[in-house]
């Protein structure tokens, strides 16, 4: 019996894993709202950067950033370039990019553009 109920608990554990973590989409859809509250904010190496200690905007950060080196990745390839320069030119369009009252990191410190 114990087998049974240690089994169905595994089960249901992993329906609800969906529904716990957040996705690519959804991180993407958050994106603009964390950064306006102030809980993300870009960063010169062209990733995102955690403002406040919020276990969602580490979530978004972190599934941001992953799309985005991957992308990094494919265009330091194709161009025949080293990553941390494509990281570096996007790092200072997305600082260019970011509206006024937006959080960026300049020299190791956060601050409002």
């Amino acid at each position: 019996m114990k087998t049974v109920h240690k089994l169905m608990l595994s089960v249901l554990f992993a329906i609800s894993l969906p529904v716990l973590a957040m996705d690519l989409q959804q991180a993407m859809s958050a994106l603009g709202s964390a950064k306006t509250q102030g809980l993300v904010g870009e960063q010169p190496n062209g990733y995102l950067g955690v403002v406040g200690s919020s276990a969602q905007a580490k979530e978004i950060a972190g599934l941001i950033n992953k799309a985005r080196k991957a992308e990094y990745q494919k265009l330091a390839a194709k161009n025949g370039i080293q990553l941390s320069d494509v990281e570096a030119i996007a790092g200072k369009k997305a600082i260019e990019k970011t509206e006024a009252g937006q959080f960026i990191q300049l020299n190791g410190q956060w601050q409002k553009k």
